[in-house]
Formats: C-alpha cells, sequence, structure tokens
C-alpha cells in the first residue's frame, strides 16, 4: 500500500470498457507525514476521494480485488482517504 495525495483528475473519453463509468484519479505519493515524493499514480477511485485528499493506494494485482475494480485493466485504486497516521514514539 502507498500513501499518496489526490492532485488531480484524469478524463478519457475512450477506454476500456472496464473502466466505463469509474473515476479516475492522478496522485502524487507522499510519505507517512505528506511530504511529496518524487513518483505518480494513476488510480481508479472507489471511496469518493477528491483534489487535495490523503489516501492510501492499494497497488498491483490487489487493487483488481474490489467490487468495483474485478477485471478491470487498473494497477491501482484508492481505498481509503486518511484522517490521521499514527506513529509510536519509539519509532519516530
Amino acid at each position: 500500500m502507498i500513501f499518496a495525495k489526490v492532485i488531480g483528475t484524469i478524463v478519457a473519453t475512450q477506454k476500456d470498457q472496464n473502466l466505463v463509468g469509474k473515476k479516475i484519479l492522478l496522485c502524487k505519493e507522499v510519505t507517512h507525514d505528506r511530504k511529496p515524493l518524487d513518483t505518480y499514480h494513476v488510480a481508479v477511485d472507489v471511496v469518493q476521494a477528491g483534489e487535495g485528499d490523503f489516501v492510501l493506494l492499494t497497488y498491483g494485482s490487489s487493487s483488481r480485488m474490489t467490487e468495483l475494480t474485478k477485471d478491470a485493466p487498473i494497477d491501482a485504486v484508492i481505498s481509503a482517504i486518511i484522517e490521521n497516521v499514527e506513529i509510536e514514539e519509539s519509532y519516530r
């Protein structure tokens, strides 16, 4: 799983039939404390995330295990909107 921030929306009028009706978002990978990294991901949204949201991406074959993404040709799905990350003091 990957921490990311939603930075934009992708519009594709021509796409695989299994992507029709799905919202596709551009996400920038971040650290657990929301510091930006250099990696970007294109992800299907199944939790109604929006631009600016701190999210959890499920990546790889696991991204196709939700009811909405089964059989879709995707590598990443937004599986949660994160409110807070708590790290035990001894691990900081």
